[in-house]
């Protein structure tokens, strides 16, 4: 692993010291409790007396910020100044955010628009703090890997519990209860052409599909890079994550995969592509033959699309979009008072333009593109002297696309799982980065 010069290199002195057994107490090890509090923890279960705002991983979050904050004020030396473009592009968009709240809190407000308006400003300080922190606080490409195996391993046991729902017809989660926590709507386990839709933890199918394929180029990244590990243990999230995948009932499920394993397929080369394309091809053999209904429902999603009601609810909203757009379009009408009683978009997109106007979407979408950038920089750097930091690169790439393409197919930003751990992603952007 080539040698990275950290923009935080301070940091390591600024966080907590050695626990147990010499294993360091540090970023990685405070992002992993949120992954497990992100992932474990079912979306409906909250912390009671907050309502709405009281997700477990939010909360966490928000102390990820606060962590951020205190690391970078009690480092030892100051930051040598570089851009930091992932930064700069997230301050932006959060800037943005920031006016367009100030706008709608000092306008007339009709009742019941506040309280939301708060609580998504407070969902976008905790995913960015969890960003803040992946970006600047994590002091080793070891401790990166670290990381990424877990988020890996999460993502195959994520897969699991999905192909368990799917197999039994159980959603299993429904059976936890923890001390604390407040379940907010009933478990419901839905179904879609006679077939079980799996969704694991989170609080929607359509979430857990999106979720599960963003995390699958992570899982295919340790398969065939983390050669430390034994093959059966490497490859277990990444098989667990594939079988998982035509079993979704759900189109975003499959164009995120579909982009996702594109994009690897590109930045692969030789026998690497060639054995994943075999693979993909015998996995459709075995599911059409040990589901057969499977082929023709997942067809069905697709050249049945233009009847779905679901499909037809999302072009019909365009309309409606259009004549709030134009009312405030620079700034929109403040992030999270377009409340789904209203109208439910089914498109984040949309509905940014909507709450926080133009300005606020393309920095939103400026995001994006600053972080694939950098990806993109960091992989033609390190080819050829860092195999697995190439690869990553690629990885990570995908994921993100994955996830900021997965945002037109629903309103990802009601859903603290998908953006918690996108922001993650976009997080390790800065992780990785090399002098230069």
């Amino acid at each position: 692993m080539v040698t990275q010069t950290r923009t935080t290199a301070s940091v390591r002195h600024a966080a907590p010291g050695q626990g147990r057994r010499g294993v360091p107490f540090d970023a990685v090890t405070w992002l992993s409790i949120y992954l497990v509090l992100l992932f474990a923890v079912p979306s409906k279960l909250v912390i009671g007396p907050l309502g709405s705002a009281g997700a477990p991983s939010m909360v966490f979050g928000l102390g990820s910020l606060l962590v951020w904050v205190l690391l970078r004020v009690a480092a030892a030396k100051p930051a040598p100044p570089r851009a930091r473009p992932v930064r700069i592009a997230l301050g932006a968009f959060l800037f943005a955010v920031g006016v367009s709240y100030v706008i709608a809190m000092s306008q007339p407000m009709v009742a019941g628009e506040a309280s939301p308006a708060d609580v998504a400003v407070l969902a976008l300080l905790a995913w960015s703090g969890t960003l803040l922190l992946a970006h600047d606080g994590i002091a080793s490409p070891e401790r990166v890997d670290t990381l990424v195996w877990r988020l890996a391993l999460a993502g195959g046991a994520l897969a699991v519990l999905g192909l368990a729902q799917f197999a039994v017809g159980e959603l299993f989660v429904d059976r936890i209860s923890l001390p604390g926590l407040t379940l907010t709507t009933p478990y419901e386990l839905g179904q879609r052409n006679g077939l079980i839709r799996p969704q694991g933890t989170a609080a929607h199918p359509i979430e857990f599909g999106v979720l599960v394929t963003m995390l699958l180029p992570l899982t295919l990244h340790v398969g065939f890079e983390h050669t430390e590990r034994r093959a059966v243990v490497r490859w277990a999230p990444a098989a667990a994550t594939l079988a998982l995948v035509p079993a979704m009932g759900s189109r975003s499920a499959y164009i995120g995969a579909g982009v996702g394993l594109v994009i690897l397929m590109i930045g692969w080369k030789g026998a690497r592509r060639r054995a994943m394309l075999a693979l993909t091809a015998v996995s459709a053999v075995v599911g059409a033959v040990v589901a057969p209904g499977m082929l023709s429902s997942i067809l069905g999603l697709f050249t049945g699309a233009a009847e779905d009601p679901s499909v037809v609810s999302r072009t019909g909203s365009f309309a409606l979009a259009g004549d709030f757009i134009a009312r405030d379009p620079l700034f929109g009408r403040g992030l999270g008072t377009f409340l789904p009683t209203y109208r439910i978009f089914d498109n984040q997109y949309l509905l940014l333009l909507v709450t926080i106007g133009v300005v606020g979407t393309l920095l939103f979408c400026g995001l994006a593109v600053a972080t694939i950038r950098e990806l993109m920089r960091l992989r033609a750097r390190s080819a050829g002297a860092d195999t697995r930091l190439h690869d990553l690169a690629l990885a990570l790439i995908a994921a993100v696309a994955v996830g900021f393409v997965s945002l037109f197919f629903f309103d990802a930003f009601a859903f603290p799982m998908t953006m918690g751990a996108l922001f993650l992603l976009v997080g390790l952007t800065g992780a990785l980065r090399t002098p230069g």
